[in-house]
C-alpha cells in the first residue's frame, strides 16, 4: 500500500494575509508547497491529504489542489476550531485552532494507511521524502512503531533571527528518546545557542538532531491524539492561546512506553520563510536546484 502524505495548511491564509499574498519561490509561479508534493510523489506517495479552512477553501483549490486533479488521490479536511471537540464548549476569546495535534486528528476520517506529516510551507529535500517513504512501505511502521526524519541543527537556521526548534536525543540504535522544545534558537558563528527564559545563552554545536515536523506514522496514532486532545482540552481548553503540538504528543508517548520512534536522518537542507529576508535564499536555493538537475524548470504542466 502506497503511503499518504497529510500537509498541515490550516496557517497559510493567516500567515500570508491571503493565499493570493503567498510568494513564488520557483520560476513559473511555483510555492514551497509545489515542490514538496513533487518529492513525495516521485518518492511513492500515493494519497495527499490537506488539512486547511473553509474560509480560504476555494481559494486553496483554485491556487494549489488544482495542480493534482486527476494525477493523484486528494482529500480535503478542515482544522476549524469546534472541530474534534466532543462535548467541549470552545470559549468566545478561541480565535485559531489547537496547534498542529489538533490538525492531525482532523485526518482521522481519510486515512487509514501509514502516513506522513509535513508542514505547508517548509522545504524538506529530495532525501527526507525518499527516506520516509521507503520506511512507511517497510514491514517496520507499526502500531508501536513510528518515525521522523531528523535534520541537522545548522541546516535548518535562518541568517536573520532565531527560530523554535525541538532539539532530540537519540540512544545508540537511533530512536528518538526525548525532544526538548528550545524557541530562541539562532547562529553563532559556525555552531548555534539558544536563549532561555531569563536571557541567558546557551552554547549548541549545530550538530544536534532536530525535528522540522516531518514524521511517519500508523493510523494507530489518531486513537492516541483523541484521547490527549480531550486530555488537553479538559485541562488548558480555557486558554485561547494554548495549543496541541505534535511534539509534545510524541513525547508523552514514548515515555509512556507507548510507542518508540525511529530517527531517519537526513543532510538535506531545510528551509522555509520565517523571515522576509529569507525569500530571497529561498528563491535562490531553488535556482540552484533547478541548475543542478535536481527540478525541472517547470513543476507541472501549464
Amino acid at each position: 500500500m502506497r503511503p499518504t502524505l497529510l500537509i498541515l495548511a490550516a496557517g497559510m491564509g493567516s500567515r500570508y494575509g491571503g493565499l493570493k499574498q503567498i510568494d513564488p519561490v520557483g520560476p513559473n509561479g511555483e510555492i514551497i508547497i509545489d515542490y514538496s508534493i513533487y518529492d513525495a510523489l516521485r518518492a511513492g506517495f500515493g494519497k495527499l491529504v490537506f488539512v486547511i479552512r473553509h474560509y480560504f477553501e476555494q481559494a486553496f483549490r483554485e491556487k494549489i489542489g488544482s495542480k493534482f486533479d486527476g494525477a493523484v488521490e486528494t482529500a480535503y479536511v478542515f482544522q476549524e476550531i469546534d472541530a474534534q471537540v466532543g462535548s467541549f464548549t470552545v470559549p468566545a476569546a478561541r480565535q485559531k485552532p489547537w496547534g498542529t495535534g489538533h490538525g492531525i486528528l482532523i485526518g482521522r476520517d481519510v486515512i487509514s494507511e501509514p502516513f506522513a506529516v509535513i508542514n505547508a510551507d517548509d522545504y524538506y529535500g529530495v532525501d527526507s521524502f525518499r527516506v520516509m517513504a521507503d520506511y512507511l512501505r517497510g514491514s517496520t511502521v507499526s502500531q508501536h512503531e513510528y518515525a521522523m526524519v531528523g535534520f541537522r541543527l545548522r541546516n535548518t537556521l535562518s541568517q536573520y533571527g532565531s527560530v523554535a526548534r525541538g532539539v532530540c536525543r537519540c540512544d545508540a540504535r537511533g530512536y528518538l528518546q526525548d525532544i526538548v522544545e528550545r524557541t530562541r534558537v539562532e547562529k553563532d558563528g559556525s555552531a548555534a545557542r539558544y536563549i532561555d527564559e531569563s536571557g541567558a545563552a546557551h552554547p549548541l554545536t549545530g550538530d544536534e538532531v532536530v525535528s522540522m515536523n516531518l514524521w511517519g506514522f500508523h493510523p494507530s496514532l489518531f486513537e492516541h491524539l483523541a484521547e490527549t486532545f480531550a486530555r488537553f482540552l479538559a485541562q488548558r481548553g480555557n486558554d485561547p492561546r494554548s495549543e496541541l503540538f505534535i511534539p509534545s504528543v510524541v513525547d508523552e508517548l514514548i515515555k509512556r512506553g507507548t510507542v518508540v520512534v525511529k530517527v531517519l536522518p537526513t543532510h538535506e537542507q531545510w528551509f522555509g520563510v520565517t523571515y522576509r529576508d529569507d525569500m530571497p535564499i529561498a528563491r535562490r536555493r531553488i535556482g540552484e536546484l533547478i541548475e543542478a538537475g535536481v527540478y525541472p524548470r517547470r513543476l507541472w504542466p501549464a
